[in-house]
């Protein structure tokens, strides 16, 4: 399994869930500092996510989530 497959496990892991991700969040969790590429890989997997665009200090980035 490469690196990319297991991020992608774990932040689908999360969203499954019910939680939400944001890139800081991936970044610290697990090691993933390419957060939106890891979503359009689950994308392309055929999930349906949703970016929620939020400016926080100046600063804007997206936070996602699973649509079920």
């Amino acid at each position: 399994m490469s690196e990319f497959e297991s991020q992608n496990k774990k932040v689908l892991k999360r969203l499954k869930k019910g939680y939400t991700i944001t890139p800081r969040q991936a970044s610290h969790w697990y090691d993933c500092d390419r957060l939106a590429s890891r979503i359009r890989d689950l994308r392309e997997l055929g999930h349906v996510i949703e970016t929620i665009m939020v400016k926080k200090n100046n600063k804007r980035f997206g936070k996602y989530r699973l649509v079920s």
